[in-house]
C-alpha cells in the first residue's frame, strides 16, 4: 500500500531539490511530448536549452535574455510578497497593460515634444496605472470580503477589451492608415527606453527589475513590514496576536505587485514591443506565477527563474523556426514545469510510504 505521510518536519532537501527535480521531469516529459508530435525530442529540448546560449547565432539570442526575463521577474517579485502573505494576485497581467497604456497615454500626451522629463513621467504614469487596477480586488477585499483571486482575475479580461478600445480610439495612431495601435515609441527619442549598452539588451527595464530582486531581500529580510509578510503566511494566527494590521497588509502587497507589474508593462511598450496593439500582451503576468514559485518566492530564486523562463521563451521560438513546433506545445511545456514544480514541492511536507500505517 502507497500512501503519502505527513513529515514531521518540511524537508529542507527537497523545498531546495524541487526546482531542479521539476526542471528535469519537464524536459523529460516534454521530449516525450514533442516526441508524440513526430518531432526529434532531444533536439527539440537541446534548440530550447542551448540554443539561445551556445548556438550559431548566440551573440543575438543572449542578449534577448535580459529583454525577455525583466519582466518576468519584475512582476514576479511583486507577485512573492502577496504569496508569501498568503495573498493571490492573478490579474498581474491585467495590472501590466493597464500599466502600458497609462504609462504610454502619459507619453502621448505630449507628441511630439522633446524633453528629458517624458520618459519619468511614463514610468510614474505606468506604476500608478498598475497600482490603481491592483486596487481594485484590494479595497473589495478589505471592504467586503471579496476573493483577490477571483476579482483580480476578472479585471484581466476588462483591462483586455480596455486595451482594444484605445488601440481602436483614444490612442490609435491618427498617421497610421487605418489599422490599430498607438504611435511607435521607439521612434520617438523622448518616449523611448532605448538600449542602455547598445547591443547589451540592458535597458531601463532591465534596471527596475534588479533594484526590485534588491528592495524585496531588504524588505524581507531587514523591515518590519516583511517580518509581517511572512509572519501572515507562516502563521496567520500568530500575525493577529502579534498586532499585524491585515488591511494594510492587503494594500501593501496587492498595491506593491500591481506597481511592479505595471512599471513591467510600460517599459515594454516603451521598448521591445514599441506601441500600444490589440496583441500586446503576451502572457508575462501569468507566466509570472511560474517565475515566482519556480524561485521559491526568493528574491534571488526569481532572478534565477526568471533566466530560465526567458530561456524558454528565446529556446520555444528557435524550436518552432527550425523544427517547427506548433506554439501550442512550447505553451504547455512552459506549463508543465508550474505542475511538476506543484507536484514535487508536495513531498516537501509529505514523504511516501509504503505498507500499512502503524496503528497508535
Amino acid at each position: 500500500m502507497i500512501r503519502l505521510e505527513k513529515r514531521p518536519q518540511p524537508s529542507r532537501a527537497w523545498s531546495m531539490a524541487t526546482p531542479l527535480v521539476a526542471v528535469l521531469a519537464t524536459m523529460l516529459f516534454g521530449g516525450l511530448l514533442f516526441a508524440a508530435l513526430g518531432k526529434p525530442p532531444v533536439e527539440a529540448i537541446r534548440t530550447i536549452f542551448w540554443e539561445p546560449l551556445f548556438g550559431e547565432f548566440a551573440f543575438y539570442y543572449r542578449p534577448q535574455l535580459l529583454v525577455k526575463g525583466a519582466p518576468l521577474v519584475l512582476i514576479a517579485i511583486g507577485l512573492s510578497l502577496g504569496f508569501r502573505a498568503g495573498i493571490w494576485n492573478i490579474g498581474a497581467e491585467g495590472q501590466y497593460i493597464m500599466g502600458a497604456i497609462c504609462g504610454a497615454g502619459a507619453g502621448l500626451a505630449f507628441y511630439p515634444a522633446v524633453s528629458f522629463l517624458i520618459f519619468p513621467l511614463m514610468v510614474v504614469a505606468g506604476a500608478l496605472g498598475g497600482w490603481a487596477w491592483a486596487m481594485i480586488p484590494a479595497v473589495l477585499k478589505t471592504r467586503f470580503g471579496t476573493n483577490e483571486i477571483l476579482v483580480s482575475l476578472m479585471l484581466v479580461y476588462v483591462a483586455e477589451q480596455f486595451l482594444a478600445s484605445v488601440s481602436l480610439g483614444l490612442l490609435k495612431n491618427p498617421e497610421g492608415f487605418g489599422f490599430p495601435g498607438s504611435r511607435n515609441l521607439q521612434s520617438w527619442d523622448s518616449a523611448h527606453n532605448a538600449e542602455l549598452i547598445a547591443g547589451s539588451g540592458m535597458h531601463w527595464g532591465v534596471v527596475a527589475a534588479l533594484i526590485a530582486v534588491i528592495f524585496a531581500y531588504v524588505l524581507l529580510n531587514r523591515h518590519m513590514t516583511g517580518y509581517h509578510i511572512r509572519l501572515t503566511g507562516e502563521a496567520p494566527r500568530a500575525a493577529k496576536f502579534a498586532g499585524v494590521n491585515p488591511t494594510r497588509l492587503v494594500l501593501f502587497c496587492l498595491g506593491t505587485s500591481g506597481a511592479l507589474a505595471g512599471l513591467a508593462g510600460l517599459f515594454e511598450v516603451s521598448g521591445p514591443s514599441g506601441q500600444i496593439t490589440i496583441d500586446f500582451n503576451v502572457g508575462y503576468g501569468f507566466t509570472a506565477i511560474i517565475v515566482a514559485f519556480l524561485g521559491r518566492l526568493h528574491p534571488v530564486g526569481i532572478l534565477l527563474a526568471g533566466g530560465l523562463m526567458a530561456l524558454t521563451y528565446i529556446g520555444g521560438d528557435i524550436a518552432q523556426s527550425n523544427l517547427q513546433l506548433p506554439a501550442a506545445a512550447i505553451q504547455v511545456f512552459q506549463g508543465m514545469l508550474l505542475f511538476f514544480l506543484l507536484a514535487f514541492d508536495l513531498l516537501t511536507n509529505f514523504r511516501i510510504a509504503i505498507g500499512k500505517p502503524e496503528v497508535a
